[in-house]
């Protein structure tokens, strides 16, 4: 997203960031509505982390402060924007294109395998077999035919039906 704001494409950087923030969101609710958590035990050490967590806070704090002061001083963006501004005969498309797929594809191929993994350990945390719970068996299903699926019952009226 950051490489698209440097080449003048905010909505493309938004609208990644939207997205991403989304599955992100729906990653971790599906993965805290499939675990058993036990909130009293996490709970318990939360006197214990409050220093680390404060000192962290506190950074972030600073960090966006001195980002702040930076951008109110000089501006969002200086009036050249450097390597990645597009030219007249090259239209912003391709010059996403140029960056993504020859100065950062290994970036690009990092931040795939992070989200992989994560799709993996989802799928871990949350995969239980648990005994007493039917499962399908895709097999079954696949081989079932009509002959194998139903059974016509020839019903007088008035009788029902006797198993």
């Amino acid at each position: 997203a950051g490489l698209f704001v440097l080449m003048g494409a905010e909505f493309l950087a938004m609208l990644l960031v939207v997205v991403y923030v989304g599955a992100v969101a729906v990653l971790f609710l599906f993965v805290v509505m499939m675990l058993d958590v036990d909130f009293t035990a996490l709970r318990q050490g939360f006197a214990r982390s409050m220093p680390l967590g404060a000192a962290v806070a506190g950074i972030l704090a600073f960090e966006m402060v001195a980002v702040s002061a930076v951008v109110a001083n000089r501006g969002a963006a200086s009036d050249s924007k450097g390597p990645l501004a597009s030219t007249p005969d090259a239209p912003n498309a391709e010059m996403i294109g140029r960056v993504l797929y020859t100065d950062y594809v290994y970036f690009f191929q990092a931040a795939g395998l992070v989200l992989l993994v994560a799709m993996i350990g989802a799928i871990v945390l949350t995969l239980r077999h648990k005994p007493g719970v039917k499962r399908q068996v895709i097999a079954d299903q696949v081989a079932r035919t009509p002959d194998s699926g139903m059974r016509v019952v020839s019903v007088k009226p008035g009788e029902g039906i006797q198993e």
